[in-house]
């Protein structure tokens, strides 16, 4: 055993330990969309004298902070996203009502002088007020309102409401018309309110303002003037206005004199409180000061139930799909498939313990990530085996040790190149995506990086350990690497002539591409709610209800316009365009009338803003993928492979959303991050066919490009068809046992591995070979990679045999 293998071999248990600590003693975090809960996004805009940047949207943040707070929900997420949104995330919240009601809406908080009665009284009388209430007073400004009505905690604007360019005429808390004038003071001005009780005096309970600076100044003018009018007279109030609606009106105390005013710590707010209407008032007023407006544009609820499934769907997937790949490479690979297999086990653990100890928040498209890595972490192993066999293959005599090791050095360049692809491909969805699919990304980076480690550290221990027993070596048909497999001797003997015509393979691919195009034109594409905006609500009943007897049920509710489908398990899929909160309460309500008890599985609601914004970025994510993936290419290979590789890449896409298009499946944010998956898997599949070819040809200068073309695409057919049966066996499984949230996943994935492991072999390989047809480049220096320019004497050394010390007699 060399020094270098105990090395890794130590790394490897180390690394194992600390990452089964850790996954023995940290819990994962959940997104919402796996515990259940609401997700809002808030758009902050402009106003005509405040804009809403950076600084004003933290400032904004805040506010909303304390409203969270009131509302009691465990342990709320608010972060800002780009300069002007705020992302709230409130676990188990399944009715979002209340919460868009405090945190979503404008609140707008300005306190007005009271110019009189309103000559016109308004249409409508706000609901909750008491004509019959009692005024109260006390030593300070005092409350005429009845209090019931002042704590609102979801205040709307009076439907009878009027504005004109001098002030308001608005209703008070007894539902009484009053005339008020322009806006004095700003809730930004508000310091702080508080709520408290009274006890020695007998006041009960009160509301306590203090103000900034030099809003106290300006309430002191405002108070003021108000003292100047005749105790009970109108005039001598003080209107609070928020969004449009006036929470409370006090009066000045008698005791105030004229245009002296209060200060700014002696104002209290009284009445007949009771203990949450004062604290409701008081959350109103302070919580009201919005330096911005803010709009909803985003609003997802997922019920604790579809979380549950996902996660015991997920991970029935990834055991059986695990198992199945697991038992796949012990069969071609025997012994060391199955060592390959205990490093596939011991990257599922590393990788977990990642994800777990960064912190990352695991979504759903990030499970299905974390569980499709898993199938895809044997492509390293594929590699290095298939490389060591054709190491044993020319060279029968050596060292079982020796072929293992120039199969692993061999193997690095390929290893390296489709790694990177599929990072770059982790990257845009990291930074293009929205929402879980930034989890997507990130779990597979984690992936990749895992991957390699357990390739190249630990499986590459666990094989050098055992190929220096003499077990191993001496029993050829036992390690599994000894002797070809037997889809590379059938290759070898049958010999296709596969590129002799290569224009007729692109023909096939053009043939493919236009069926693709002709259901995009005669179909269409079905964007998802995410893309074109609207809402997407999933209900469970408790009695079945057919697709029919739905639709006119919510017909008759004045839901004409909503699409019902079906989804899961007899559940109901109901999408319409804008569509508050109030409004889904009433279709579920409508529901319930036929199918008995009616619960929301899953809830989006998508502004029409951002669903712009997600379509074109979803576009800007596609285009940028494949200028940077050429970019790659160009620098790792010849600009013809690199324009190849692309071709082939293209065509894959338009397959995947050509193929959903004749399906009538929807296209939405998880099908552009299982899209990017097949740009990086496509482009994975061609580097490793022209890092062979490249390698090939440098060899054989002289040789035709097809000739080289098809012994290289012999010989890593068995590396692209091993490696896609692993993802092949996760993604099946996942189809099957994932459910709804991730059968349509499943299904880009599936149809992408198919279409580019032929795209890698039948669209890229011949596309190369016509370019290079009027190509003047000449062909690859033997042993010298582009960007690599080792000297003639360490070059020499990689070729040697690792286990010759280069002695001669």
């Amino acid at each position: 055993m060399t020094r270098a293998t105990v090395v890794r071999a130590v790394l490897a248990v180390a690394v194992l330990l600390v990452s089964v600590y850790i996954s023995l003693t940290m819990s994962p975090r959940l997104g919402l969309d796996l515990q259940g809960g609401t997700r809002i996004v808030l758009q902050a805009r402009d106003t005509a004298t405040v804009e809403a940047d950076r600084e004003t949207t933290d400032r904004t943040l805040e506010v909303l902070r304390q409203r969270i707070d009131s509302l009691g929900v465990s342990e709320p997420t608010l972060t800002r996203s780009g300069e002007d949104r705020i992302i709230v995330e409130l676990p188990d919240v399944q009715d979002p009502r209340q919460a868009a009601e405090v945190i979503g809406r404008t609140a707008q908080l300005t306190f007005h002088a009271v110019e009189g009665p309103a000559v016109e009284e308004p249409d409508e009388k706000p609901s909750g007020s008491d004509p019959t209430a009692e005024p109260s007073s006390t030593a300070d400004p005092s409350s005429t309102a009845d209090p019931s009505s002042t704590a609102d905690p979801s205040p709307t604007a009076d439907p009878g409401s009027t504005a004109d360019p001098d002030g308001l005429t608005l209703s008070d808390e007894q539902g009484r018309a009053l005339a008020l004038g322009p806006a004095r003071l700003s809730g930004a001005g508000v310091e702080d309110a508080t709520a408290g009780f009274d006890a020695q005096g007998g006041a009960g309970w009160s509301v306590s303002l203090e103000f900034r600076k030099d809003a106290g100044q300006d309430w002191k003018r405002l108070t003021g003037e108000a003292a100047c009018h005749p105790a009970g007279d109108d005039r001598r109030r003080v209107a609070i206005v928020l969004d449009e609606k006036v929470i409370s009106s006090p009066q000045v105390d008698p005791s105030v004199g004229c245009k002296v005013g209060l200060p700014s710590g002696a104002t209290q707010i009284t009445g007949s409180f009771s203990a949450d209407e004062a604290r409701d008032l008081a959350l109103l007023i302070k919580g009201g000061a919005l330096p911005v407006p803010v709009e909803i544009v985003e609003q997802r609820t997922v019920g604790p139930t579809l979380g549950a499934a996902a996660i015991d769907a997920s991970a029935r997937a990834a055991l059986i799909g695990a198992a199945a790949t697991a038992l796949f490479i012990t069969i071609v690979y025997r012994l060391f498939g199955a060592l390959a297999a205990v490093a596939l086990g011991a990257y599922g653990v590393i990788s977990y313990a990642a994800l777990v100890a960064l912190g990352v928040t695991l979504t759903l498209p990030g499970l299905a990530g974390f569980v499709l890595a898993i199938g895809m972490a044997v492509d390293a192993n594929v590699l290095v085996f298939e490389r060591a066999r054709e190491e044993c293959a020319e060279r029968p005599k050596r060292t079982l040790r020796s072929a293992l090791t120039t199969g692993f050095t061999k193997a690095w360049s390929a290893v390296a190149d489709s790694n990177a692809t599929t990072l770059i491909a982790a990257g845009l969805l990291f930074f293009l995506g929205s929402g879980p699919v930034k989890g997507f990304g990130v779990t597979l980076a984690i992936g990749v990086v895992a991957s390699m480690f357990s390739a190249l550290v630990i499986a590459r221990a666990l094989t050098e350990i055992a190929a220096s027993t003499r077990f191993v070596s001496d029993y050829r048909n036992v390690n599994g690497i000894a002797r070809p497999g037997a889809v590379r001797t059938w290759l070898v003997r049958k010999d296709p002539q596969l590129f002799r015509k290569p224009v007729r393979w692109l023909v096939v691919s053009v043939a493919l591409v236009a069926v693709a195009v002709a259901g995009i034109v005669v179909r269409g594409i079905d964007l998802g709610v995410e893309f074109t905006g609207g809402r997407l609500v999933e209900y469970s009943t408790s009695r079945p209800v057919d697709v029919e007897t739905a639709r006119d049920t919510l017909a008759a509710a004045g839901f004409g316009d909503a699409e019902v489908t079906t989804a899961g398990d007899g559940d109901l899929s109901v999408r319409t365009g804008k569509l508050d909160n109030d409004g889904e309460h009433a279709l579920r309500t409508a529901l319930a009338e036929e199918g008995g008890e009616t619960t929301k599985v899953r809830d989006e609601l998508i502004g029409p803003s951002l669903g712009d914004e997600l379509r074109r970025n979803a576009l800007i994510a596609l285009g940028v993928a494949v200028a940077v993936q050429l970019a790659y290419l160009a620098v790792r290979f010849r600009w013809t492979f690199a324009v190849a590789s692309i071709g082939g890449m293209v065509h894959d896409v338009i397959l995947v959303v050509g193929a959903f298009a004749w399906l009538g499946r929807p296209v939405d944010g998880i099908f552009l991050a299982a899209l990017l998956t097949v740009i990086g898997y496509s482009v994975n599949d061609s580097v490793v066919v022209f890092d062979r070819v490249r390698e090939l040809w440098g060899a054989n200068r002289r040789t035709p490009l097809d000739t080289i073309a098809r012994r290289a695409v012999l010989q890593t057919v068995p590396r692209t068809v091993n490696t896609g049966m692993g993802a092949l066996f996760i993604l099946a499984a996942l189809a099957v046992l994932g459910g709804d949230s991730l059968a349509d996943f499943a299904l880009a994935l599936l149809i992408g591995i198919i279409v580019g492991t032929w795209s890698s072999v039948f669209t890229a390989v011949p596309g190369a070979i016509v370019l290079e047809r009027n190509a003047k480049t000449p062909p690859p220096t033997p042993g010298k990679r582009k960007g690599k320019s080792p000297a003639g004497g360490r070059q020499a050394a990689s070729r040697r045999d690792p286990l010759d010390n280069g002695a001669r007699v």
